[in-house]
C-alpha cells in the first residue's frame, strides 16, 4: 500500500502541473480524434470491399492488400499515440524548466522530433504485434510467459519517449537509456504503472455506479445515465493520460539529475536513496 499511496501523492503533484497548463488536456483529446479519424479512413475501405464471406460466422476473407493496409494502419495509429505523448512530454518538460507551454508549442516540439518518433512507432507496433501473435498461439504457460515479457518491455521502455524528446537520440540508444534509468528507478516505475491503473479504476467507479442506477431506473433515465457515464469515463481517461505523461517527464528528469519544478518536494521524499546506498538503491517507500 505504501507504493500505491506514494503514486497517488505523485499524481497529486502531476495534477498541480496540469492545473498550471489546463490546455494540455487537449493533447490527449487531439490524439483521440486523430486515432478515430485514421482508424475509420483505413478500415472503411476494407469493410466496404468485404463482400466475400466464409464460414458459419459470416467472417470476411481478407486479401494480401488488406493485410498491408492493416499493418500500415497499425503503425500509423501507434505513431499518432506516440506523437501526442511526445508533445505532452515536451510541454511538461518546458513547464518544469520554468517555461509557459501551449498546445502549439507542444505540437511544434513533437514535430521537431518526428524523425525520432516514427522509428519508435514502428518498433513499438512491431513488438506489440509479435507478442500478441505468439500469445494467441501459445498455451496457458506460454501466455503467462509472454505476458511477463510484455510487462517487462513496457517497464523498461517507460521512459523512451522522454528520452527521445529531451535527449534527441535514436531509438536503439533511447531504449538502452530508458533501460539504464529503469535500473535506477524500478520501484517508482512499477508503482507508477500500478498506481495509475488503480487511479483509472477508482475514476471509473462513479461512472459505473451512475450507469447501473440508470439501468435500474430504466427508460429515459438509462439513456441519460449511460451518456453521463461514458462522458465521465472519457474525461477521466483523458486527464489520466495527461497526468501519466507529466509523471513520465518528472521521473525522467529526476532520474537524470535535473530539476523537477513542482515535483521537487514529492520526488525528493519519495525517491531518495537509503543511507549508505547509491542512487540505484531501493528508494524509501518502495522497498516493500
Amino acid at each position: 500500500m505504501g507504493r500505491i499511496s506514494r503514486t497517488i501523492q505523485l499524481a497529486g503533484s502531476s495534477w498541480r502541473v496540469l492545473k498550471a497548463d489546463k490546455e494540455l488536456v487537449l493533447l490527449p483529446v487531439l490524439s483521440l480524434i486523430a486515432t478515430v479519424a485514421v482508424a475509420v479512413s483505413f478500415l472503411w475501405p476494407i469493410v466496404s470491399s468485404c463482400t466475400d464471406t466464409i464460414g458459419p460466422k459470416n467472417a470476411c476473407e481478407l486479401g494480401g492488400t488488406d493485410y498491408v493496409i492493416m499493418a500500415v494502419a497499425y503503425v500509423t495509429l501507434a505513431f499518432i499515440t506516440i506523437f501526442f505523448n511526445a508533445a505532452l512530454v515536451h510541454a511538461a518538460n518546458e513547464r518544469m524548466e520554468g517555461g509557459d507551454p501551449t498546445v502549439g508549442s507542444a505540437i511544434r516540439g513533437a514535430l521537431g522530433k518526428v524523425h525520432r518518433i516514427l522509428p519508435w512507432a514502428i518498433v513499438s507496433a512491431t513488438v506489440s504485434v509479435i507478442l500478441r501473435s505468439i500469445e494467441e498461439r501459445a498455451g496457458m504457460v506460454g501466455r503467462i510467459v509472454i505476458g511477463i515479457i510484455g510487462l517487462a518491455w513496457s517497464l523498461v521502455t517507460f521512459l523512451v519517449i522522454p528520452v527521445l524528446v529531451i535527449e534527441n537520440i535514436g531509438v536503439v540508444d533511447a531504449v538502452k537509456r530508458s533501460g539504464t534509468l529503469f535500473k535506477r528507478t524500478w520501484g517508482e516505475n512499477v508503482a507508477a504503472q500500478v498506481g495509475f491503473g488503480l487511479l483509472g479504476l477508482l475514476a471509473a467507479l462513479p461512472a459505473i455506479a451512475v450507469i447501473a442506477l440508470g439501468f435500474s431506473a430504466g427508460g429515459a433515465a438509462a439513456v441519460v445515465a449511460i451518456a453521463i457515464g461514458i462522458g465521465w469515463l472519457l474525461f477521466a481517461s483523458l486527464v489520466l493520460a495527461a497526468l501519466n505523461g507529466i509523471f513520465q517527464t518528472a521521473l525522467y528528469r529526476h532520474a537524470s539529475g535535473l530539476d523537477t519544478g513542482a515535483f521537487d518536494g514529492d520526488l525528493g521524499t519519495a525517491f531518495a536513496p537509503k543511507r549508505g546506498g547509491g542512487f540505484g538503491s531501493v528508494p524509501r517507500g518502495f522497498g516493500g
